[in-house]
């Protein structure tokens, strides 16, 4: 196990690359399967995520290549297993992508009850509607959710609520279904969009994506190709709150600055400098940081995994901020290690009211998911003082050597072991005589 120390107080500044978006990745690996051809996948992030999904891969069949850093072949013609083994799994919330995949390529599945961040109830029921509404029988058993089918049939689906995994696992079983699927009340998320554009360059026909509805009709052959996962929008907001922390002035490349204007309309509303370029977005302040009131909410409304790093931001800004989550239950965990540094935030529900103070203190704490992990490095590099962070395997799910990047921009971050001091003396044995 390692751990961040992080000397606060520096300044960021400079020009930091985005990687490939996790929230994409981890669908378009398991989509590969439907192919029938070897792919290659390009600006694939190097997290530890994507490296389960290429073990979970490998394990059902599968030959991984690691051509180049981010650039990877896959050739799932080998597949022979259509089971997720339970230690993948229970590691992570998008192993629940195979099942759409497997279902849709094999007309079977097994995949044990997903896991990843404690962010509260999160059912699948609206997967399992959409895999039935297909033709597929399911079973859930020992904590195993089984789907067979004998043939995938279109049908119309309609979710009781908006789902960005229902959405994109109900694209994945339709893609290769008998006749037209059409799916209601979708989520519209740019990682949609690109796991859509994906199977479409295959030879998949879905139309829609990106909008409130989307129609599939059903293929028999999907082709290789080679295709690059667009950049992450939740690790651009996450240097772009960074460098707004600090007091910064940082350019980050390598963006989409249409996935980001939830994110850049927020910040210019806390007093942050947002200029937009055709693949660029430079972040900078010049004056005081300011209250808001942020809500979250599916997109285009701003993004949950930003919610705790705006939060952050806000401990810094003048005046009384309110922040309420509307899509998970238990995201405002990180709060209590906020308070450790010397924020004042009240949670009450689903909202946490956070008075402005002039400075946060560096302070020993824990990261209890990946985007809680993210806030408390940004919390860290604008505290006085050293703070030292544990528990960043949660971080390394879904950020690519961000030590690395923010040593770019100036920060003191470094990796450590987290007993790097510790050394135990084996006892001696007694020797008789």
């Amino acid at each position: 196990m390692d751990k961040f120390i992080i000397k606060g107080g520096r300044r960021l500044s400079g020009e930091v690359e985005i990687s490939g978006a996790k929230n994409s990745a981890v669908a378009l690996i398991p989509a590969v399967i439907l192919c029938d051809e070897p792919c290659i996948l390009e600006n694939v992030p190097e997290i530890s995520d994507v490296s389960i999904c290429f073990r979970t891969l490998t394990e059902l069949g599968a030959v991984v290549r690691k051509l180049a850093p981010h650039r990877y072949s896959v050739d799932p013609t080998g597949i022979r297993k259509h089971c997720v083994p339970y230690e993948f799994a229970r590691k992570m919330r998008a192993s629940y992508y195979f099942l759409g995949a497997l279902l849709g390529k094999y007309g079977k599945a097994r995949v044990s009850m997903p896991g990843g961040c404690p962010l509260g109830d999160r059912p699948i029921d609206q997967h399992l509607k959409a895999f039935v509404a297909l033709g597929a029988k399911r079973e859930l058993s020992r904590g195993m959710i089984d789907l067979v089918a004998e043939e995938l049939k279109g049908e119309k689906i309609s979710f009781d609520v908006i789902t960005v995994g229902a959405t994109m696992n109900a694209i994945l079983a339709a893609v290769r279904a008998k006749g037209t699927t059409v799916i209601k009340n979708v989520a519209k998320e740019p990682h949609i969009v690109d796991l859509a554009n994906m199977l479409n360059k295959m030879g998949a026909n879905i139309k829609g994506a990106g909008t409130d509805t989307i129609k599939i009709t059903g293929v028999d052959y999907l082709r290789g190709i080679e295709y690059s996962v667009i950049p992450d929008q939740i690790e651009a907001g996450t240097f772009m709150v960074a460098a707004a922390a600090t007091g910064g002035d940082v350019t980050i490349i390598n963006v989409t600055p249409k996935h980001l204007e939830s994110i850049t309309e927020q910040l210019r509303k806390i007093g942050v400098n947002v200029e937009e370029y055709d693949s660029s977005v430079r972040v900078f302040v010049d004056g005081p940081l300011v209250k808001a009131n942020v809500v979250t909410s599916p997109h285009p409304g701003f993004p949950t995994d930003m919610q705790p790093q705006v939060a952050t931001l806000l401990t810094l800004a003048d005046g009384t901020s309110r922040v309420e989550e509307s899509i998970w239950d238990q995201r405002f965990g990180y709060v209590h290690e906020l308070r450790r540094m010397g924020a004042n935030i009240s949670v009450g529900g689903k909202v946490a009211i956070i008075e402005g103070v002039e400075y946060l203190m560096g302070a020993p704490v824990k990261a209890c998911d990946l985007r809680a992990g993210a806030a408390l490095i940004i919390a860290g590099l604008a505290a006085r003082g050293e703070t030292e962070i544990e528990d960043i395997h949660h971080i390394e799910r879904g950020y690519d050597c961000m030590e690395v990047k923010l040593r770019s921009l100036g920060a003191e971050i470094v990796k450590r072991p987290l007993f790097d001091e510790l050394e135990i003396e084996p006892k001696k044995k007694a020797v008789n005589g």
